[in-house]
């Protein structure tokens, strides 16, 4: 189907009401076509039998249902993870990714096709930047992801859920850490975070959306001035300006201590915390020194760090952080600097579902 065509995806509540009444419908319609798509997760216009004739009739010639297609899925062997290859309406793909947590589902979304940050030891940077995804493109994720939830708890055989069941496990978490970077493709972004936090549609929480960052300073002070609702994860992974641009190419167009004037002017503004995420490399910054060095530069600001032991990638020769070597950081943080941390769980492993492994080879 054409990629021209209004993606309903794409359109915030009130978006969609004003495009019905543009198309000369009662905007009346507007509240049942937006449950359509985000309660009953409805996968085609031919699912949606309360809507009139003539409406669906409109829709399926000016717009489309935006509904990603998988290309492949792959379980992980502990269970808990399922990445999904996902193609678009221009056959790129992109990989999304189901995590299971006690007593939470979250999905790993991503924002564009590649990166265009570059930092080494990411196999997204890896692959290089083809485009920003569309609004729509983002919400699809999260919607394949909750409809993926709710077609598990269907009995064996089941034909069809019962419209409007929304019984069994549901999306609850949405991490914007998938490939590409957020504040690269500011505006869409923040738009399909509208679109997720709707109360009328998946209703997920501010508290609930999580957004990583490798250091766009211009995107956090955005956000700040903005002071959108959600969490703020930071990719530091080194206390220095030459050690960070040795990982991260983005850290010479703003160094870092521009990027940690604007994490603290984000900090007073907004009263929020913000994560700081530490990608954990044997013998390159995951020593004692190293430790004391990110508990100086984070002294006095409202934080918390997510250590993350390195995960493999076909681009990257470096190795993980032994777990005694991890644990030993994580105790000097916390005892010398009382500055929180926590080591990532590692998930998915061996399926390159992990923090830094999604990438698409091929199509």
């Amino acid at each position: 189907m054409s990629a021209t065509l209004l993606n309903l995806y794409d359109l915030t509540h009130e978006e969609l009401r004003v495009q019905l009444v543009r198309w000369g419908f009662n905007p009346f319609h507007t509240a049942r076509l937006w449950n359509y798509l985000y309660i009953e997760l409805a996968d085609s216009f031919d699912a949606m039998p309360e809507l009139p004739a003539k409406v669906r009739a409109r829709l399926a010639t000016d717009a489309r249902l935006g509904v990603l297609a998988t290309a492949l899925e792959t379980d992980s062997s502990d269970g808990f993870t399922r990445k999904y290859l996902l193609s678009l309406a221009d056959q790129e793909r992109i990989e999304t990714v189901l995590m299971r947590y006690t007593g939470r589902v979250t999905a790993c979304i991503s924002s564009q096709v590649g990166c265009a940050m570059g930092c080494v030891f990411c196999a997204t940077g890896q692959m290089g930047y083809t485009r920003h995804l569309t609004p729509g493109e983002i919400v699809a994720q999260a919607v394949h992801v909750a409809r993926a939830l709710r077609q598990s708890t269907q009995p064996p055989h089941s034909q069809c859920h019962v419209i409007g069941d929304t019984s069994g496990p549901r999306l609850r978490n949405v991490v914007l850490m998938g490939m590409g970077e957020p504040l690269h493709n500011y505006d869409a972004v923040m738009q399909a975070v509208d679109i997720l936090r709707d109360e009328r549609g998946l209703a997920l929480g501010s508290e609930r959306i999580t957004l990583s960052t490798v250091g766009v300073v211009p995107g956090i002070l955005r956000l700040t001035k903005e002071k959108r609702p959600l969490h703020l994860a930071v990719s530091l992974h080194a206390a220095t300006q030459a050690g960070r641009a040795a990982l991260v190419p983005a850290a010479k167009k703003w160094p870092l201590d521009e990027l940690m004037a604007a994490c603290r002017t984000y900090s007073e503004t907004t009263g929020r915390r913000i994560f700081y995420e530490w990608t954990l490399i044997e013998g390159q910054n995951d020593s004692a020194d190293h430790a004391r060095a990110v508990g100086r530069l984070l002294h006095g600001l409202p934080a918390q760090v997510n250590l993350i032991p390195l995960n493999p990638t076909a681009g990257y020769a470096g190795s993980p952080t032994r777990t005694d070597a991890a644990r030993h950081f994580q105790h000097i943080l916390q005892e010398e600097f009382k500055l929180p941390s926590t080591v990532r769980q590692r998930r998915g492993i061996d399926i390159a579902a992990g923090c830094g492994q999604l990438a698409v080879a091929e199509k």
